[in-house]
């Protein structure tokens, strides 16, 4: 089997060319920005801007890929909000040039299109846990061009037969993510403060929201398990089905420090809007696939601590 993840260089990437590659013995074709590095193995690399059109067209003709994971996004919800018009281009305009190329094929490829439990914006307390047909109110700027997308990618499985499945992921954490995310920051700032190299002060944003944390590794299975057995246009929640608040994420890195830390609100962590709870069902993804989360909570936040230390 021959799959593309079009941009691999980022957090989830090396996990999923990890997974398919040695789990499941597929041959890897990845796509990166100029600036961007992958430093795997036996696996094929090219360049690819996803808003040049003609680009993606060359290069799935030449490669030809039985599968395609579109993980190419502007991921942060951060960000989103400083950067409106940057995340529209990439989420929608670049996802639309994936799938508008893939039509214009002579055969008829997988696509798994990533999006994000952002998506179902602010949940009622009747909604929780999160089943896919919940009505989606998405409360930021990167939550409403991630809904575009999945709608999208409807449509064109609708009205092209497109053979599309698209998923709606929760916080997925792991060694290697970058400091834009919660869990990340934590433990950046707790090695930081164990080298010295920080005052005893961690800064934090708002502490009660809860969120559905798994592990990026128990993630990159579920993409895996998907693209050999979702159904075409159906939509597939990937979580752990708990979710977690803030503060107890951070009590527990604060508990596996070296040293004593002090917690301060930076009224520049705060977002403009705030979801109070993310939780997935994921029952309609075990019963595809089989699928459940195989890593502990506690067991990623002590990997995630331990790399950052490795980093500072």
């Amino acid at each position: 089997m021959k799959a593309l993840i079009i941009g691999a260089a980022g957090f989830v990437g090396s996990y999923l060319i990890q997974h398919l590659k040695n789990d499941l013995n597929w041959d890897i074709i990845a796509t990166k920005l100029p600036q961007e590095s992958i430093n795997i193995e036996d696996i094929t690399v090219y360049d690819l801007d996803i808003l040049k059109k003609d680009s993606v067209l060359e290069l799935l003709q030449s490669t030809k890929p039985e599968m395609i994971v579109h993980l190419a996004a502007q991921s942060s919800v951060g960000v989103s909000w400083n950067n409106p018009s940057l995340t529209v281009d990439i989420n929608i305009k670049g996802s639309i040039n994936v799938l508008d190329t893939v039509r214009e094929l002579d055969y008829q490829p997988r696509i798994l299109l990533i999006g994000s439990g952002e998506e179902y914006g602010r949940i009622l307390p009747t909604e929780t846990p999160i089943q896919e047909d919940t009505l989606l109110r998405p409360g930021n700027i990167y939550a409403a061009t991630k809904a575009c997308q999945n709608m999208i990618g409807k449509i064109y499985t609708d009205a092209y037969q497109m053979d599309i499945v698209s998923v709606r992921a929760f916080n997925h954490i792991g060694p290697n993510q970058a400091p834009l995310f919660v869990v990340a920051d934590f433990c950046k700032q707790v090695a930081e403060i164990e080298a010295g190299q920080k005052e005893p002060v961690i800064h934090v944003g708002n502490l009660s929201a809860k969120r559905d944390f798994t592990d990026v590794r128990d993630v990159v299975r579920a993409y895996g398990l998907l693209l050999q057995h979702g159904k075409s246009g159906e939509t597939y929640n990937v979580g752990s089905g708990h979710a977690i608040a803030i503060q107890e994420i951070l009590d527990t890195i604060v508990r596996q420090s070296t040293t004593s830390i002090e917690v301060k609100v930076d009224s520049a962590k705060l977002r403009p809007v705030d979801v109070p709870i993310i939780e997935a069902d994921t029952s309609k993804l075990h019963a595809c696939t089989g699928w459940t989360p195989e890593i502990p909570l506690n067991e990623t936040i002590k990997d995630v601590l331990e790399y950052w230390r490795t980093q500072i």
